[in-house]
C-alpha cells in the first residue's frame, strides 16, 4: 500500500502558502487511485497509476512526468528517476530518489504488462488532467484542488516539514531560484509558538 505518510507533518494553514493536500487527504488520492486501478487492472489503467505514483513522489511536473523514457530514466536497483527540467532555457536533468515500493510497483506493472514498455509515461496531457480530478472526486477533495500540479505543492511541503534542507528541495523540484523553494517555507504565527513549544524554547 502507498498512502502512509512516512512522518507526521507540520500543520499548515492553506492561505500562506500554495494550494496543497493535507496529509489525508494525499493519502485518501493515494487510495483512490489504488483502488481504480485494483478493480479493473490492464494497460490503461496501469499506465495512468505509474504516471500517478511518478507525480506523487517526485513532486515533478506533468510534462516533465510525460517525457520520461521507462527504458532510460528509471533506475531499478538505485530506486531513483532521472527527470528532464523543462521549465529551464538549457533542459538539464535531475535524479529524484523513489521510495523502493514505488519502483517496485513501477517494476511490477512493466512486468504484468510487457506492452507498456518503452511508452509507459506516454499519455495525453489532457487525459492526465481527466483522470486525476475523476480520482479526486472519487476521494472528496474539493474541485479547486483537482488539478495535478497540487501534487508539486504537496510534496515541497512535505519534503521541507518533515526536515529536508531547502536546497535539496530545490533541486528535487527542479527550481532554478531557491526563492521559488522557499516560498513552501512559510509558517503562520501559531504555527511558530507550536514549534516553538514543541522544542521547548517558550
Amino acid at each position: 500500500m502507498f498512502p502512509v505518510v512516512g512522518k507526521k507533518m507540520t500543520p499548515i494553514v492553506r492561505d500562506e502558502v500554495p494550494a496543497h493536500l493535507t496529509e489525508e487527504e494525499v493519502n485518501r488520492l493515494v487510495r483512490a487511485y489504488q483502488e481504480w486501478f485494483d478493480a479493473r487492472p490492464g494497460v490503461y489503467r496501469a499506465k495512468y497509476w505509474a504516471i500517478f505514483l511518478l507525480l506523487r513522489f517526485t513532486g515533478a511536473r506533468v510534462s516533465e512526468v510525460l517525457a520520461l523514457d521507462d527504458t532510460r530514466d528509471l533506475d531499478f536497483r538505485r530506486s531513483e528517476v532521472v527527470l528532464p527540467t523543462l521549465k529551464r532555457k538549457s533542459r538539464t536533468r535531475r535524479t529524484v530518489p523513489l521510495p523502493k515500493n514505488v519502483i517496485a510497483e513501477i517494476g511490477r506493472l512493466l512486468a504484468e504488462f510487457p506492452e507498456l514498455r518503452g511508452k509507459l509515461f506516454r499519455a495525453d496531457r489532457t487525459r492526465v488532467w481527466r483522470v486525476f480530478r475523476e480520482r479526486c472526486q472519487a476521494a472528496g477533495i474539493r474541485k479547486e484542488l483537482s488539478h495535478p500540479h497540487v501534487l508539486r505543492h504537496t510534496r515541497a511541503i512535505e519534503l521541507l516539514r518533515t526536515g529536508v534542507p531547502v536546497t535539496a528541495v530545490q533541486q528535487i523540484l527542479g527550481h532554478a531560484n531557491i526563492g521559488t523553494t522557499a516560498i513552501y517555507l512559510r509558517f503562520t504565527g501559531r504555527e511558530i509558538r507550536q514549534v516553538m513549544e514543541d522544542r521547548g524554547l517558550i
